[in-house]
């Protein structure tokens, strides 16, 4: 019986783990982040339970647990994902934009971004990366609400950048502050695969500790270092075809010379009195009206006959497919007594204009290491650049345009035709280009700095840095002869031209954190000096032995020979301070104040002190607000308060000036030459030469100061998957710094610095997105939009209506934006000689000619009836990313957009005017072939004529269009092999991609352009299709 009774009980304990075994499975797999590369120690846990596990070295993980159980995969900065668990799983981890912006960098320091008290935009710089731009500024275009960023397709990507408007009548850049090094410009040198964050710092609360030069905004860009774990190698290569997205349409030789013929008919003058090579045979239709039959063309055009005529497409003939390469390979590596990082870049574009290129090689060097038991840590960011460029000549675009089309690109003696006879006197486009693809400058730029930190006791850290931003520029610019047609000119020059800018800086930051119960509070003090010296020279000859560029130096030269140089400096020494308190993780502020002093202003007002206070508070940490935890996530409000500076004027503003000018100059019949031959002696020999000034000194102009209100909240719903901010802003700028111009009574050379004017910005901007994951599928739309105005409030009387402010002497700018336009108002066409008798008085008004409104109705259209015609600042701009992820695919679409934006197009004066422009007899746009005539009355474009009596080409709102638009800025699809396929290749990570960038254009009906971005003669913005890879070992 007892033996009986151990049986059934070893019988009962046998099911029961037989029923337990039964009840528990095994999960397996990887888990990887979004570019496929392994997450080492993520924490993958059984839901309800304390049993888990972490990933190994390889994102491996292995866990016992019970049949139908659900994993919670965590890891941070990463968003939770919860999933069955199964064998063989690949688990994708999408990065939590909030948690991964959980520190910033604020300025000399790094602040919890749940802290934050201002407005701070980060940027993800993994999108920007998908832009594939050369410059990563020009990539933020759309990214930041209430920040504009304008460039053409010029292939070295240089961009204007505007943070919250326009804020002075100086210079409006942004600070740039690179590994905590300032500067001002060449962020196109830069190579973005090295940036690791950027942040937009756009109120006084987070801008103010940068104090003077802040009041534009600032950039922060902090470069990648090596991260713990093994040797990481990442190598990114692509290649691109770039074209034009859509070409200006204009007039072939047949077309131009049925305008010509319409165009003097309208006239009442002959068209074959011409000595152009072209014939027409015309009459008259039983109506009365003239009637074109035919159009001939002399075989040459010139009465050498070496120039046949064409019908030459210009257009086509200057420009090319261009080629983008961009070559990247870095390695990195940390552990617990350091890091390193190590980078070289290679990028080249061949513009689509022949003969215009950019090409950057860069080299980066960032290292870390930890001594004295992690108490010393001493560091370095070092980057070298070498950028080479040739650029289009300037007004290349126009010159394309108004090149005739009848014109051959070669003449029979194989060189290149230039215009000839009645022609105007422009150069061949070609030739142009071909004369001008050895002016090409090289540019070297070493930036960087080294750093010293020591964490003497907890909490307690002190900074030192030393910072250099040295850049050489050197070219030689060629003149080159033209030998035939009507800009024949035997001249051959060299100028050889170096600029020198050195830029050092040295800071110490003392910070100390410290956190007592619910209490946390941080403090900095530090000190800073910044020096810069510009130097420039160069040398030109004349008339070179050979037209080799290997040979034309300026000492090989025969002729006249000249020298130019000159060089100027400023320093800065700035003290400043700032503490952040917390308490109880809901309220927040923050106290910032900096003292800068400047040599540019005189020692009247040598310093400036520029103050800035913040609150915040985190509402959803109250405790009345928890009920609302299930559906709101994050709740704070925020407002600042605070003062920046602005101190971009010329070095020498404070002094009085003198110049030398060598020789007996004269202009219109004065002297305004300094030599003199005092003696009476000398005759031909050399004068002595004297000094007139040109400036007069002011020690009393001081900092421009801007004062800037900012109200903010952030926000987050649902788990954070629907997040987002809002703020509004207030922006008052005083003491202006205004050149000048001295009046006749106070003698030559007396214009000086003033401060003498105001402005204000007001703006509102907004973030909004929504992110989510089902099973394999992943998805995060975002959508930004700002809008802003901007008023000039106060200028002297003297300057308000100067036409340098788009007032023509007519208008005060006072209460208009900065840039506003004054003009007539376009009011049709005059279709009859009862309308032209009908309407005030205007010289040169007749039939097919445009009407001007009477605006004050004194019957005479006048200088008086001018009025606000343009505006620069848009209603608003906008940009909204969609990101879509399944699997090993992904899917990016970017787009970007300008809503209610006026542009001046100049290009519309080449496009419907025959006469008025320049000089006669240039190739026109299409669009003239639609001009008002009496078979074709309902055209707004006037009638062509042979005059401009009416003075068609005058500042008037038909000049002015509505240049709304909406790009595709980039669209791209990935695809990450799979880990299975990646490790037999030894590697971590490929990912192959296509993308494309404006690719597509939405504008306006109304627009008569080709591109309301670049609405004149700009370098074209092309289309980019590029295929490219990464690769991670």
């Amino acid at each position: 019986m007892k033996h009986l009774k151990r049986m059934i009980a070893s019988a009962l304990m046998l099911m029961v783990t037989a029923i337990m075994y039964a009840q528990t499975i095994e999960a397996t797999g990887t888990v990887v982040d979004q570019t496929g590369e392994a997450i080492i120690g993520a924490t993958v846990m059984e839901k309800g339970t304390s049993n888990g596990a972490i990933t190994d070295f390889d994102g491996n993980f292995k866990i016992s647990l019970k049949k139908g159980a659900t994993l919670v995969v965590s890891y941070i900065g990463f968003n939770n994902q919860e999933l069955p668990a199964a064998q063989g799983m690949k688990i994708t981890l999408k990065e939590d934009a909030q948690s991964l912006q959980e520190v910033v960098v604020t300025g000399y320091t790094t602040q919890r971004k749940a802290d934050l008290t201002g407005a701070v935009s980060v940027v993800s710089v993994d999108e920007l990366q998908k832009q594939n731009e050369n410059n990563p500024i020009k990539a933020l275009q759309g990214r930041v609400p209430g920040m504009n960023i304008s460039a053409d397709g010029t292939p070295s990507g240089a961009a204007t950048v505007r943070i919250r408007g326009i804020g002075t009548l100086n210079n409006n850049d942004p600070l740039y502050i690179i590994d905590g090094v300032p500067t001002k410009s060449g962020m196109h040198e830069l190579n973005g695969n090295d940036i690791e964050s950027i942040q937009v710092l756009k109120d006084a609360a987070s801008a103010s500790i940068y104090g003077s030069r802040a009041a534009n905004g600032v950039i922060i860009i902090t470069t990648k270092k090596g991260k713990d774990g093994k040797v990481k190698v990442d190598f990114d290569a692509s290649i691109a075809a770039s074209f034009y997205a859509n070409k200006l349409e204009v007039l072939n030789a047949e077309q131009w010379g049925q305008a010509y013929w319409q165009a003097n008919v309208n006239d009442g003058l002959n068209p074959n009195n011409n000595n152009l090579g072209y014939h027409f045979d015309w009459g008259y239709d039983a109506q009365g009206n003239p009637q074109l039959y035919n159009v001939t063309m002399q075989k040459y055009l010139d009465d050498g006959n070496t120039v046949p005529s064409a019908d030459t497409d210009w257009v086509k003939e200057t420009t090319r497919t261009g080629v983008i390469q961009n070559y990247n390979v870095s390695v990195s590596n940390g552990n617990e007594k350091g890091s390193s990082y190590l980078s070289l870049g290679y990028y080249k574009n061949l513009g689509i204009i022949k003969h215009s290129d950019f090409e950057r090689l860069s080299a980066r060097l960032n290292t870390d290491y930890k001594l004295i038991g992690n108490v010393l840590t001493i560091g370095e960011h070092f980057t070298l650049n070498r950028t080479s460029e040739v650029s289009a000549p300037g007004g290349f675009l126009e010159n394309v345009l108004q090149f005739n089309p009848s014109f051959p690109v070669y003449n029979t003696k194989g060189e290149y035709a230039n215009l000839t006879g009645g022609y105007a006197d422009r150069e061949n486009p070609l030739g142009r280009l071909e004369r001008n693809k050895d002016n090409r400058y090289t540019y070297w730029r070493a930036f960087g700095d080294v750093y010293l930190n020591l964490a003497l006791f907890k909490g307690f850290n002190l900074r030192t840095t030393a910072g250099i931003d040295y850049s050489q520029k050197q070219q030689r610019i060629f003149t080159m002869p033209i030998s035939n047609g009507n800009v024949a000119n035997p001249e051959n020059a060299v100028e050889a031209k170096q600029e020198h800018w050195m830029k050092w800086m040295w800071n110490a930051v003392a910070t100390y954190n410290m956190e007592i119960g619910k209490h946390r509070a941080d403090y900095m003090l530090g000190v800073e000096v910044n020096r810069q010296d510009d130097v420039w020279f160069s040398g030109k000859r004349y008339d070179y032995e050979t037209l080799n560029t290997d040979y034309m130096w300026p000492d090989a030269g025969t002729g006249v020979e000249k020298a130019y140089g000159s060089g100027s400096g400023y320093s800065l020494v700035s003290f400043f301070g700032k503490a952040n308190y917390t308490y109880a993780d809901k309220y927040l502020a923050s106290v910032t104040i900096r003292r800068d002093g400047s040599s540019r202003f005189g020692k009247n007002n040598k310093y400036g002190t520029f103050p800035s206070v913040s609150l915040g508070w985190r509402v959803t940490q109250e405790n009345f607000m928890k009920d609302t935890s299930s559906w709101l996530y994050d709740l704070k409000l925020r407002a600042s308060w605070g003062q920046t500076g602005n101190q971009e004027i010329s070095n020498t503003a404070r002094y009085t000036l003198y110049q030398a000018v060598y020789g007996d100059s004269n202009f219109g019949g004065n002297s305004f030459g300094t030599s003199y031959d005092i003696a009476g002696t000398n005759g031909g020999q050399i004068l002595q030469s004297g000094f007139k000034r040109v400036q007069i000194g002011n020690d009393d102009i001081k900092w421009e100061t801007t004062t800037q209100t900012n109200i903010g909240v952030d926000f987050s719903f649902f788990n954070n998957t629907l997040y987002g901010s809002f703020d509004y802003y207030h922006k008052n700028t005083k003491d202006i710094l205004l050149y000048m111009a001295g009046i006749a009574a106070m003698g030559e050379g007396c214009s000086m610095w003033i401060n003498a004017g105001e402005m204000k910005n007001n703006g509102v901007e907004l973030n909004l997105g929504y992110r989510n994951s089902i099973g394999d599928f992943s998805y995060d739309i975002t959508a930004n939009l700002g809008t802003y105005r901007n008023e000039i409030t106060k200028l002297p009387e003297t300057v308000a209506a100067n036409g340098d402010f788009g007032g023509n002497g007519v208008k005060s700018v006072i209460g208009h934006p900065m840039g506003a336009q004054v003009g007539y108002v376009f009011d049709g066409i005059f279709k009859s000689q009862e309308e032209v008798d009908n309407h005030a008085t205007q010289p040169g008004a007749g039939v097919g000619r445009m009407r001007f409104k009477d605006l004050n109705g004194d019957g005479m259209i006048t200088e008086a009836d001018q009025d606000w015609i343009y505006s620069p600042v848009p209603d608003f701009s906008y940009g909204f990313n969609i990101y879509l992820q399944y699997k090993n695919w992904d899917l990016t679409m970017f787009w970007q957009g300008v809503q209610g934006v006026d542009v001046i197009s100049d290009l519309k004066k080449e496009t419907d005017l025959w006469a008025g422009v320049n000089v006669a007899n240039l190739n026109k746009g299409q669009r003239l072939l639609d001009a008002w005539s009496p078979t074709n009355p309902d055209s707004t474009i006037p009638a062509l004529s042979t005059y401009n009596n009416n003075n068609e080409t005058r500042v008037s709102s038909y000049y002015v269009e509505n240049g709304s638009f909406l790009k595709l800025r980039n669209i791209q699809i990935g695809y990450n092999v799979p880990k299975a396929i990646t490790n037999k290749l030894y590697m971590e990570r490929l990912r192959f991609y296509l993308s494309a960038q404006n690719l597509l254009t939405v504008k306006s009906s109304s627009f008569t352009g080709v591109d309301p971005e670049n609405a004149n003669f700009g370098y074209p913005i092309p289309v980019n299709m590029t295929f490219g890879l990464n690769v991670t070992f």
